[in-house]
């Protein structure tokens, strides 16, 4: 294997980290952190954890979509 091989994967391996946490971060601020959960109200609280499961869903979509984006 040559140099440029071996960085080229070095290369590779970090962009892959960044763009995942760069896509991580963005759901975060989508979902909106919250109040605490005992300034919430129950409403809220069912609310927030709707949003929880849907953040959850949104990352586990991404992160297929990355493993599609790789063949």
């Amino acid at each position: 294997m040559n140099a440029n091989r071996v960085i080229n994967m070095i290369i590779r391996r970090f962009t892959h980290k960044a763009i995942n946490k760069g896509v991580n971060k963005g759901i975060d601020l989508a979902a909106g952190k919250g109040k605490s959960g005992s300034e919430m109200t129950s409403d809220e609280r069912t609310q927030a954890q709707q949003a929880k499961k849907t953040t959850q869903k949104a990352r586990k979509l991404a992160r297929m979509v990355r493993r599609l984006g790789r063949f």
